[in-house]
């Protein structure tokens, strides 16, 4: 048995539809933020990630040169030839210093 209530009907229809609708957008309102953040966590993640790996990289040839110190008496002579200003017996040392300028702007 079918009852027609006419325009009841209808305007019931519309608004379980519109209820449905505002559900979904309040769903989506609600987890908006949560959709950014995990967005912006994913970003500082990948930024993190490739710092890492930088200075993973960094700690390699850090190591290496630690190795190549406690090892390598020829590294040790470099080192302190170029940083110390040593030199053997008879050798003369030249040093190219960068000149000084006067940093007068220019308009």
């Amino acid at each position: 048995m079918n009852v027609d209530l006419g325009i009841w009907g209808k305007l019931t229809r519309v608004v379980i539809f519109l209820i449905g609708v505002a559900s979904v957008v309040g769903v989506a309102v609600w987890y908006l933020p949560l959709i950014k953040q995990n967005e912006r966590m994913r970003k500082q993640i990948l930024h993190l990630d490739t710092r890492i790996q930088k200075e993973d990289e960094t700690a390699r040839q850090l190591k290496a040169s630690i190795d190549a110190l406690r090892s390598d008496p020829k590294a040790v002579e470099r080192l302190a030839r170029e940083r110390l200003g040593y030199a053997k017996a008879g050798e003369t040392v030249i040093r190219f210093d960068e000149p000084v300028t006067n940093s007068v702007p220019r308009r």
